[in-house]
């Protein structure tokens, strides 16, 4: 966390937390022989975190038209508000088909760089 700009680490670290609990909780099924494996990469302004887990999987959404933003489950529910949140805080939330590796992209300002004209 130390590479991203001080004014956004809050918000990533609770969207990062979400991630890794519903791998462990809903992917691993608090299964402590699994595991939990994070990747990080920068790409040009591009941070990109990919969480894989070893559980069984799920069907993730297949329309990427919706709006999953404007989704959010009845007080009553005790999940579903994970992924809302994810949606709230990364720029680009997707599955691999078999729904056990998150990527998750945070886009930041463009980065002003020198000028080569003489």
């Amino acid at each position: 966390m130390a590479e991203i700009p001080a004014k956004l680490q809050a918000e990533l670290r609770l969207g990062l937390q979400e991630a890794l609990v519903n791998a462990a909780k809903h992917g691993n099924n608090l299964d402590p022989s699994k595991t939990v494996v994070v990747r990080f990469s920068l790409i040009d302004n591009q941070y990109w975190w990919i969480i894989s887990d070893q559980g069984s999987g799920f069907t993730p959404s297949s329309s990427n038209e919706e709006e999953p933003t404007d989704y959010l489950p009845p007080d009553e529910s005790e999940n579903g508000r994970g992924l809302c949140l994810l949606h709230q805080i990364f720029d680009q939330v997707e599955w691999n088909r078999k729904g056990t590796e998150l990527r998750l992209c945070k886009q930041m300002e463009t980065r002003r760089g020198l000028s080569l004209r003489r």
